[in-house]
């Protein structure tokens, strides 16, 4: 390989030199549009800072146009924690984790999403999670949604005012992801700004049968997870936000599993894969 000159290298680095200066300065404006956008929610009656709708829309955008060098991993990341903590900007809040099923795996997906500067709060339990939320002033929780311990952490969703589902994570999903493991995430309910493009649904039935994933399969629906006790088998379903609320309750009972009742526990963006995008982008 053929060295630059000597000073073609330093003019190369005044370039790069000039590009951190503007990145910065960027940040620092983007910090004073925060700063007057606080005003203005402050004016108009306030509202969450958190727009997972837009958030995964900002997210998919960032994969769509890049390009370069630059591994993709490293501009997702800093995006998150730009978006996290200008987020944190506006309204301080803290996420709850759920170690329970190991420590390390959580918090590396909990630190890249939202950065060091949210703090992070450690759970024994998907439950506990849920409970701090539920306490908290406008907090978010984060679990992996497998169901390892048989538990229905779903059912605290369900009654109004409980916490809900309002993002899955990763936004763009692709191998060896960083943080690749899959996990909800949760806040109090929201009045605006939630992505429905997959609803999720607790739902109850007398018991298991084999045809249940098959028939949901056909209306677009999928179990996520499943747990049972005396009182019957609770499943948690996602299904498309476009699908008709009863529709998955109905094709349950077409597959005779006779009594169904379902409580809608939130929603979040479209899990897209980023072959997907880059296909669709050709």
């Amino acid at each position: 390989m053929t060295e630059l000159p000597t000073s073609s290298l330093a003019e190369l680095r005044v370039e790069i030199d000039r590009i951190d200066a503007a990145m910065h300065a960027l940040l620092m404006e983007r910090g004073e549009i925060i700063r007057t956008l606080i005003d203005v929610k402050a004016r108009q009656g306030g509202g969450s800072a958190f727009r997972p709708a837009r958030e995964a829309s900002m997210m998919r955008a960032l994969v769509e146009r890049h390009h370069g060098v630059l591994p993709l991993d490293t501009v997702e990341s800093i995006w998150r924690v730009i978006i996290s903590t200008f987020t944190y900007v506006q309204a301080p809040y803290s996420v709850h984790v759920d170690v329970s099923r190991g420590d390390s795996a959580i918090r590396d997906t909990a630190r890249f999403h939202f950065g060091f500067t949210v703090p992070c709060v450690a759970h024994g339990s998907a439950q506990e999670v849920i409970a701090a939320v539920a306490a908290s002033t406008g907090d978010l929780g984060v679990f992996a949604f497998e169901n390892r311990a048989g538990r229905a952490w779903w059912k605290r969703l369900e009654t109004a005012d409980a916490p809900k589902i309002i993002a899955r994570l990763p936004f763009v999903e692709r191998p060896n992801h960083p943080a690749g493991m899959p996990v909800f995430v949760i806040s109090k309910p929201l009045v605006d700004g939630l992505a429905r493009d997959i609803v999720v649904e607790s739902i109850v039935v007398d018991r298991w049968r084999p045809e249940f994933t098959g028939t949901l399969e056909t209306v677009g629906a999928e179990i996520l997870c499943s747990a049972g006790d005396d009182r019957g088998l609770t499943l948690l379903v996602a299904r498309p936000g476009a699908l008709a609320p009863q529709a998955v309750a109905g094709a349950l009972r077409l597959a005779e599993a006779g009594e169904v009742r379902s409580v809608e526990v939130g929603a979040h963006a479209t899990r897209f894969a980023l072959e997907s995008l880059r296909e669709a982008a050709v």
